[in-house]
Parts: C-alpha cells; structure tokens; sequence
C-alpha cells in the first residue's frame, strides 16, 4: 500500500493576497493557479524543494470558514517548514518583517524559531540536527 498526504487546505482572505505572501515572503513557489468558478480557484503553493505536500490556499466561502482563518488550530504551531540553513532564511524572513512569536532556540532536535504567517497561524522555522536531518 502507498498513500502520502499530498496538499494541507489553509484557509485564507483572499487568493491574491495569499499568493503574495507565500511567495515574495517566503519564497515558495507557486505550482498552480486555476479557476474553477467566479468565486473559487484551485492555488497550490510549495516551498522550494517540496516534493510530496504544498498547501491548498482555500479562500473562506462561509462565515464559519472565515472564522478559523489564522487559527486553525486553535493557537498551536500549525504547520513546520523545515529548512537546510535556519540562519539564512530567518534573517531573510525578519528583513520581510515576518514576525516571530517565539526567538530562535536551539533544541535538541535541531534549531527553531515560531513565526506567523499573514493571517496569524503559527509555523515553526527549523533547521533538524544531525540526528534528524533525514526529516529534511
């Protein structure tokens, strides 16, 4: 049996908003971009190097969907971006004035800081230590 998770839904405001921010801040790339009707579109977006998983930019289409958008997981670190050198994309990050919630720390699992993206959902930034790098 083979199943992998191939696209996590982020619920957003607005596409074109989303999209900037993903990409211009963070630097992921934009995979796809179609319009399935006048209100929804199909938006895939993936960091550089992502193979298996991006996210599903899904803009709210009901006032309960709107509600979550920034908390979809209740204030916990949502989503993990790993990365192969903490430092050059967090100082990359502060100079596009991504906040950070928590400061860079090194635990024993490897170096993390906690920022957030547009919408105020929390993302850990971490570089894996040698005991976990095959998670990169």
């Amino acid at each position: 049996m083979i199943q992998k998770i191939a696209h996590i839904a982020l619920v957003v405001k607005d596409y074109d908003e989303a999209i900037d921010f993903y990409t211009k801040k963070l630097d992921f790339k934009l995979i796809e971009d179609t319009e399935l009707s006048k209100e929804k579109r199909w938006v895939l977006v993936a960091p550089p190097g992502a193979n298996e998983c991006s996210l599903l930019l899904a803009k709210a289409a009901t006032s309960k969907q709107e509600a979550s958008i920034g908390n979809q997981t209740g204030g916990r670190v949502f989503l993990f971006l790993f990365t192969d050198d903490f430092w050059r994309d967090y100082n990359n990050m502060i100079e596009r004035d991504i906040y950070f919630t928590r400061p860079p720390k090194q635990e024993k699992y490897g170096m993390v800081a906690v920022f957030e993206d547009l919408y105020g959902n929390q993302w850990d930034l971490l570089e894996p230590n040698e005991n976990n790098k095959g998670q990169l």
